[in-house]
């Protein structure tokens, strides 16, 4: 039998108050600041998904910053597994700002990371797979496969890519050296 979990199981959701060293000169968050609480979130579900002491962030796969959030704002981050492969968990986040002036709510930032779960030798080792239960868990379920595949092209194409690129100093390029 198959070992399931919902992306329910997984959810975490933390609110934040905007601090003023948390923004930049246009008095908005910096994205660097979001990007960890966002980073924070998704490795406690990828951690409550596989039950395990160490999981690891193996790409950030996408950010999208959608409207800037201010200091009179609250920052609500929700985070689950929404699709796995055989040792790989995507975690969906959904960042909602809340004016806590007027109330007004809108969804500020979303974005898709991808972690896996490690044994106490620090191997990969295979996670639950998703059975999801919402029309949103069903939504971001059902382009998961699509969304994995594209994951692994760009690794192929990152390792190419690495595999040209040089490692020396600058002033040790042969181009720099006159």
């Amino acid at each position: 039998m198959e070992n399931y979990k919902y992306p329910s199981d997984s959810k975490i959701v933390s609110t934040d108050q905007v601090l003023i060293n948390d923004l930049n000169n246009y008095n908005t968050l910096f994205g660097g600041v979001l990007m960890k609480k966002i980073d924070n979130n998704a490795t406690l579900s990828a951690r409550r998904h596989a039950r395990v002491k160490e999981c690891v962030t193996a790409s950030t796969d996408s950010v999208e910053f959608l409207h800037p959030i201010t200091q009179s704002d609250s920052v609500c981050v929700e985070s689950s597994v929404v699709y796995t492969g055989e040792k790989s968990m995507e975690i969906f986040c959904k960042v909602i700002a809340e004016d806590m002036i007027t109330a007004e709510r809108k969804i500020a930032a979303i974005a898709f990371l991808t972690f896996v779960a490690l044994d106490e030798n620090k191997r990969p080792i295979k996670v639950p797979k998703i059975k999801p239960q919402t029309a949103e868990e069903h939504l971001l379920f059902s382009d998961g496969e699509n969304r994995a595949n594209i994951r692994k092209m760009k690794r192929l194409q990152s390792k190419s890519m690495i595999a040209s690129l040089n490692i020396k100093k600058p002033w040790e390029l042969e181009e720099c050296v006159k």
